[in-house]
């Protein structure tokens, strides 16, 4: 019975030492990782009774010091769980006994219930909960100035843990344990021995500690819930489909299946949010016969490129801006898009990029501004594909032609402008 006690309170340790590594490692890949921790381990102390087999004479204080135990728990799921755990309890004599001085060490293995999750505490606490747990194993009793060697048991445990979250990490622990002794032979004082020795030793313990989670998970198994965790993602997957059917350049297609999410304003798209245009030379089909209409040469010979071109240089294409703000409104997009698609239909071609600014704030800061701005629109139409060399920035500060008190008048002026070349 002692090399068994020995080995398995060697295990305890081995638990605890191994299970921050067990923890943390990184595991193989599984198609049903948990969302939540499940190592985690506890440490807790306070006061022991012995409420029977106690020689008469002999008695310990009401609240007797002093009662310590580790533990390494680890959770199957939210719900059930299993444990290990290695208790020390010293018994004293009280003021006015006979003096005496023993010690249990006990090693049990337990198994342990969520009550908070079986109960469903989370539909109105966050930070409560209750773990039941209860299992077997074994004890060594020893005495100094009573019996001689040790005592050795069995025992079963029964237990209620309640638990306050303290963050993600740790929580703060309050226990009350019962432990029935089968086999003892002596009394907890160690002066006389037991009448019956099949289940005299009777012990209550009640102690405080903590418990430290150990993973990487934001949460342990103890404040997962399933139901929640069901019901949250339920809500992003409602609140992305919301988004998504947001149709942010206004084409009649959503933007969860826009594959042109910046379609100039106006002209007709398929069922996939793409501008029509048959010809694949960049323009719409609408806005192309509409230039065709509007704009043609001597000799009534089209001039779709001629007049694009003239369409962007004289200020027809432009890129706006909020209030101090160097990035484009999302409305104002399709306008780079409009000189990508020309750029790259023309690919001897090249743009300046013309950056402007209201008058509110000093000429220093609104000439950075609208460098700022143009440097942005720049980087959108690189990562649309224009190579870097075919755009020039230009900062041309201050636009000083509209009415300086008129807020929808700055409004035009903080934009972008282009010149092809």
């Amino acid at each position: 019975m002692k090399k068994t006690l020995a080995s398995v309170s060697f295990l305890v340790l081995s638990f605890a030492a191994s299970a921050q590594n067990m923890a943390t490692t990184a595991a193989q890949p599984s198609v049903d990782k948990p969302a939540y921790d499940r190592w985690s381990i506890e440490l807790n102390g306070g006061v022991n009774k012995p409420t029977r087999a106690i020689t008469p004479g002999y008695s310990t204080a009401t609240l007797n010091p002093f009662h310590a135990d580790l533990g390494v728990r680890y959770m199957f799921n939210p719900k059930f769980g299993v444990k290990l755990d290695f208790g020390y309890d010293q018994f004293q004599e009280r003021d006015d006994t006979p003096a005496f001085e023993s010690r249990a060490i006990r090693t049990s293995l337990q198994g342990v219930v969520n009550l908070g999750r079986a109960l469903n505490f989370e539909t109105w606490t966050n930070t409560i909960g209750i773990l039941a747990h209860g299992g077997f194993g074994v004890t060594q009793l020893t005495s100094d100035n009573g019996f001689d060697g040790e005592d050795y048991m069995g025992h079963g445990i029964l237990g209620l843990t309640g638990q306050i979250r303290l963050s993600n990490s740790i929580a703060l622990t309050g226990d009350l344990t019962g432990i029935v002794n089968g086999r003892q032979n002596h009394n907890f004082d160690g002066m006389g021995q037991t009448t019956t020795g099949s289940f005299d030793g009777v012990l209550l313990n009640a102690s405080v500690g903590l418990t430290f989670y150990l993973g990487k998970n934001e949460k342990h198994a103890d404040w997962f819930s399933e139901e929640n965790e069901r019901l949250n993602k339920l809500e992003d997957r409602v609140t992305t489909i919301e988004t998504n059917l947001i149709d942010t350049d206004k084409d009649g297609v959503a933007d969860l299946y826009d594959l042109e999410p910046n379609t100039v304003s106006g002209v007709a798209v398929n069922t996939k949010g793409q501008s029509i245009d048959t010809n694949q030379n960049g323009v719409p089909d609408e806005l192309e016969s509409y230039l065709e209409k509007t704009y043609v040469q001597k000799g009534g010979e089209t001039a779709t490129n001629n007049t694009v071109e003239e369409l962007i240089n004289g200020g027809y294409v432009n890129v706006y801006f909020d209030f101090n703000s160097s990035k484009p409104t999302n409305a104002s997009l399709s306008g780079v898009d409009f000189l990508v698609k020309y750029l790259k239909n023309n690919p001897g071609k090249s743009a300046d990029i013309v950056g402007y600014s209201d008058e509110i704030g000093s000429s220093d800061y609104n000439t950075e501004l609208s460098r700022k701005r143009a440097e942005a629109v720049k980087n959108v139409a690189i990562n649309a594909g224009i190579d870097a060399s075919r755009l020039n920035v230009i900062a041309n500060g201050e636009d000083t032609s509209v009415n300086k008190s008129s807020k929808e008048a700055r409004q035009i002026v903080r934009r972008v402008t282009f010149k092809v070349k």
